[in-house]
């Protein structure tokens, strides 16, 4: 079954001139990164059909000689980097006339729903207007509105190919207590810096560790009762974090599953996870100051013991060292490394004898 990813052509393909006629050479401008973003997804098992409406194209004031040209040249660029059209589908008539085959009607597509080899649930419609949003309704597929100054939009080539091509493993998680209000969000699949705000700068830096060393996107807002102390902040961040990693693991399917030994100066920390669905936590080492910035130090044990708990983690976290400060980050940093290498996908199956995780 193959996916196709259908595209209009001016304003999406290449940038639309003020006149709205793309009817000379220099007038040829590809859309920020369209290449790449076509590749990845090329790559990713997916055929290309242009749709596109050129408004009386054919009559006096659109000669057809005029398009035909700067429309080949622009096949002939995509063709020499790799990417290849299976159609090429205009409608010529002008609004007024309301032609099945004029976007958002399907008219040119039919032929489309006789073919039993497409991945339906797979397509999309990628545009910049919402005549080729209500073309992908039209479809029962999915739309994506290209981001412009002058028709609005949300997404960018690159996002609308990580979003198809990757099957991105994200969550959203919420959660609200008297103590704290929390907002986690995780896109497995995607770098990202990571966004951090708890209220506590030390923290707020070594969760930016787990985003940035883990190799995925994280966005941690946490409100929490700092007028009482630190734990509820900690603890809950933990516990939402944990939630978060477990919904976007899904199935597990795919997964290193297990996963990391970090030298920081003088200290050692090892990270030794299993993503086992059992949660379970151990901790060996000790830490001489009580605060380490604005973070209590018997709150990191806690913190990841938070996580496991949410997530159905089984991790043995060991530090050893002189300097505290360093043995607190090469905690989290040696989680996050371990973390990375877990979460990794290499293929679809699931890494258990048992069949579950």
């Amino acid at each position: 079954m193959t996916p196709i990813l259908f595209i209009d052509r001016d304003g999406t393909l290449i940038e639309e001139p003020s006149d709205f006629q793309i009817d000379a050479y220099e007038k040829i401008r590809f859309v920020k990164d369209v290449v790449p973003a076509l590749l990845k997804l090329r790559d990713a098992g997916y055929q290309f059909v242009i749709v596109s409406n050129q408004d009386g194209l054919g009559s006096e004031g659109y000669p057809r000689g005029s398009f035909d040209g700067p429309n080949n040249l622009m096949l002939q660029v995509f063709e020499s980097q790799g990417v290849v059209f299976r159609d090429v589908l205009i409608d010529c008539s002008w609004p007024s006339d309301n032609a099945p085959t004029r976007k958002p009607a399907i008219g040119l597509v039919v032929p489309y729903l006789q073919d039993r080899g497409i991945d339906w649930p797979r397509s999309a419609m990628v545009g910049d207007r919402d005549t080729d949003i209500a073309f992908a309704d039209n479809l029962r597929i999915r739309g994506f509105k290209l981001k412009s100054a002058q028709f609005g939009g949300e997404w960018d080539w690159m996002g609308i190919a990580h979003e198809l091509a990757d099957a991105p493993r994200r969550a959203a998680v919420e959660r609200n207590t008297k103590e704290t209000r929390i907002r986690v969000e995780v896109d497995l699949d995607r770098i990202a810096e990571p966004a951090i705000a708890t209220g506590l700068p030390f923290f707020d830096h070594m969760l930016e560790q787990i985003g940035k060393h883990g190799g995925f996107a994280l966005d941690i807002r946490t409100d929490g009762d700092l007028h009482i102390d630190e734990h509820h902040t900690v603890e809950d961040t933990g516990l939402a974090l944990g939630q978060a990693l477990k919904e976007a693991l899904g199935n597990k399917r795919g997964i290193g599953r297990y996963g990391f030994t970090l030298p920081m100066d003088e200290t050692l920390a090892s990270a030794a996870l299993d993503f086992s669905g059992r949660p379970y936590f151990v901790f060996s080492g000790e830490f001489k100051r009580e605060r380490v910035g604005d973070l209590p130090t018997e709150l990191v044990p806690h913190f990841f013991r938070s996580v496991c708990d949410a997530s159905g983690l089984n991790l043995n976290l060991q530090v050893q060292g002189d300097n505290d400060h360093h043995k607190v980050e090469a905690c989290f940093k040696s989680f996050a490394r371990a973390l990375r290498q877990a979460i990794k996908r290499e293929g679809a199956e699931l890494p258990s004898t048992k069949g579950a995780l």
